[in-house]
């Protein structure tokens, strides 16, 4: 991820990073906290395996589908997602620190131009707050 538009967004949640970890990894959870239509959420959580989540926004629902390119439990996820129109997958990656009965998340990814890292990042920031509540309220 050298060339393009990068952005790292850091939180530190309020939670054991196992609870972060799993409620990240566990279709149920992720639904819950990350806005995805029931039971649309698919997991195969290991590298190579493939995941899809129908995302709801207030534009409407819509599907997103890739796979795992790198799985290191609890402590690192670098997904890869298909985009209609594009050869290759955007890749994205979450990488959880442990800080005892907190942890820190930072998501990362590498955009094309300074609109489209914008428009990322303030998404990413969105899922982020959504797993913050999540944890804290679990």
């Amino acid at each position: 991820m050298t060339e393009g538009y990068t952005y790292n967004h850091t939180r530190t949640l309020d939670a054991p990073v196992a609870r972060v970890w799993e409620a990240w990894t566990t279709p149920e959870q992720y639904a819950q906290w990350a806005n995805a239509v029931p039971g649309s959420v698919e997991m195969d959580v290991r590298p190579g395996g493939r995941w899809k989540a129908t995302m709801v926004t207030p534009g409407g629902e819509f599907p997103l589908a890739g796979s795992y390119l790198e799985v290191a439990e609890n402590r690192r996820l670098v997904l890869g997602m298909e985009v209609p129109g594009r050869p290759d997958p955007v890749v994205m990656s979450a990488d959880f620190n442990d800080r005892g009965e907190r942890s820190e998340i930072t998501v990362s990814q590498t955009c094309d131009t300074p609109e489209e890292r914008d428009a990322t990042e303030q998404g990413s920031t969105i899922l982020v707050d959504g797993l913050s509540r999540f944890v804290a309220n679990s």
